[in-house]
């Protein structure tokens, strides 16, 4: 497999680090362009790698269909990992497609209403939803015989992995599919001020301030909520303590719907946990127009708003060295099993002091990198392999459960 990075920030090098890590000698990656529009930064994490023959770096403008076609075309490029922020993602998509390379990604663009409806319906709150242009185009990239897999972070990513377990192994009928994401990191000594932004500051700004999805079969299909909704306290086990959790918009509730309404699904939420001072800080951004995307005039100069907020926020690659604690992803499953109801919690935890003494990352990134890096190498090892677009749940889920135990990338099944 000739892989092309597109997007060298914080996930995209934990991405890098673990791939030349499970394959060393190049068996099924044979080659990694690294782009970035800052190539500077490509150049980076080519250089961690030290292999200039295998890993290289070049400049790309992902927002440029053209500049993509030329980069897939001239390092003969079969495979296409979206690493960049969401609003490009529909471009790299479409020239993976247009160039018959693979594609994978780590989420989805979606477009809200300027006024949402909120209730009932996810057409009348979004004119574009998360996932509807990738899988609108499944039919086309079955056609032309080529693959694409979106949704393969850690949520989502690990997480639908762990429904569809959960769905063929645990369960007779798999009802309801919880996914909670929360931890424990602290930065000791930390302004009580401070306000960080663990992951993309564009993908922050979109899932949080966005209105919130839930599916639930029994109201309708799904469900759409201002910001912030469903606020509930939920214990996080391995010391991690009550996390208080809301909803945001997150693929998961698509996507498990569309593969695991099968399996007897009947409702899908998703959760995380956030900090108070980054809730109170997108709010106060949202009401003064900061994370608008539309041009504004200071003075002689047009400037996007929420350009102006990605540039000044501290970067997530920036952060780590002085974090403890942990991250921990799961899936609450609930359902029936020999008649009776039964309820687990699946989930995967991260230590930032141990993830950044081995792969020099914070957790958050190296976490989504580390599931990313596994579906790239079911792919590039031909397990993962059909026509079409997809998320992870289409997959058997024990190719990929028994690489997270080869790895070491821990998982846990609580019963509840």
């Amino acid at each position: 497999m000739r892989m092309m990075l597109v997007g060298a920030g914080a996930v995209g090098e934990s991405i890098m680090k673990v791939l030349k890590w499970r394959d060393p000698s190049h068996k099924w990656l044979e080659y990694g362009l690294i782009c970035d529009y800052d190539e500077e930064r490509a150049k980076e994490i080519a250089d961690t790698l030290e292999e200039p023959d295998h890993f290289q770096a070049a400049k790309a403008d992902a927002t440029s269909k053209e500049e993509l076609f030329s980069l897939i075309r001239q390092y003969e490029i079969d495979f296409v990992m979206d690493a960049a922020p969401p609003f490009a993602s529909n471009i790299i998509f479409d020239a993976a497609y247009e160039t018959g390379a693979n594609y994978g990604s780590m989420g989805t663009w979606s477009v809200p209403m300027e006024h949402p409806a909120y209730g009932l319906g996810i057409e009348n709150s979004y004119t574009e939803p998360m996932t509807r242009y990738n899988f609108d185009r499944h039919e086309k990239w079955k056609e032309r015989g080529n693959m694409a897999v979106i949704c393969m972070g850690i949520d989502p990513g690990v997480v639908n992995v762990f429904a569809k377990y959960a769905a063929v192994e645990l369960f007779d009928e798999l009802t309801e599919v919880h996914v909670k994401d929360g931890g424990n990191l602290t930065i000791p000594g930390a302004d009580p001020d401070d306000i960080t932004f663990g992951f993309n500051v564009w993908t922050v700004l979109d899932e949080v301030m966005n209105p919130n999805v839930e599916y639930d079969e029994e109201r309708g299909g799904f469900i759409v909520e201002k910001p912030f909704a469903g606020k509930e306290v939920f214990q996080m086990p391995d010391g991690v303590g009550a996390n208080t959790l809301v909803k945001v918009e997150h693929e998961e509730t698509v996507t498990m719907p569309r593969y695991l309404g099968e399996y007897g699904l009947k409702r899908a939420t998703f959760k995380i946990s956030l900090d108070e001072n980054l809730i109170t800080a997108l709010k106060v951004l949202d009401h003064l127009g900061l994370r608008s995307l539309h041009p504004v005039q200071v003075g002689d100069v047009s400037v996007v708003p929420r350009d102006v907020v990605a540039a000044c926020a501290p970067q997530p690659k920036d952060i780590g060295d002085e974090m403890t604690g942990r991250m921990l992803v799961g899936v609450h499953c609930i359902g029936k099993k020999n008649g009776d109801k039964k309820e687990y919690f699946i989930y995967q935890p991260f230590d930032n002091q141990a993830s950044m003494k081995r792969w020099h990352s914070q957790a958050v990134t190296a976490q989504t990198g580390f599931g990313a890096a596994l579906s790239i190498e079911l792919i590039g090892r031909g397990i993962w392999k059909e026509s079409g677009v997809y998320s992870p749940e289409y997959f058997d889920p024990m190719p990929y459960m028994e690489l997270m135990k080869e790895t070491g990338f821990e998982y846990r099944i609580l019963a509840m």
